[in-house]
């Protein structure tokens, strides 16, 4: 019902930069935020960075004036820009979306694949 597909990510040396980008289809009636989290190996799943409809965002600590999430409403899409990457933000990110479906009245989470990014140092 809902699909949900990130892309742009790969290997890049420390220092430099990648976006992200994230697309969800189907019967969506609307979108109340969308996000990225990542995952390292032995770790747990971690928000990143995250933009409501209204455009407020969220960002962890680690990544703070070096990520920059935006979202195109009319896209259902969103980006996530990372500079001065380290190879502590080397993890698998995911795209979440939360939606509301036509065929529903209840909000749901929707997941991604996602996306390798490794950063070499």
């Amino acid at each position: 019902q809902v699909r949900v597909v990130e892309s742009g990510g790969g290997l890049v040396q420390a220092g430099g930069s990648l976006r992200l980008s994230c697309a969800a289809s189907g019967s969506i009636f609307s979108i109340n935020a969308m996000g990225w989290y990542r995952q390292a190996p032995g770790n747990e799943r971690e928000l990143v960075a995250a933009i409501t409809s209204g455009g407020s965002t969220n960002y962890a600590d680690s990544v703070k004036g070096r990520f920059t999430i935006s979202r195109d409403n009319a896209k259902n899409t969103v980006y996530l820009l990372m500079n001065s990457l380290k190879p502590e933000d080397t993890a698998v990110y995911y795209c979440n979306t939360v939606a509301r479906l036509y065929s529903s009245t209840k909000v749901g989470t929707y997941w991604g694949q996602g996306t390798q990014v490794t950063v070499s140092s």
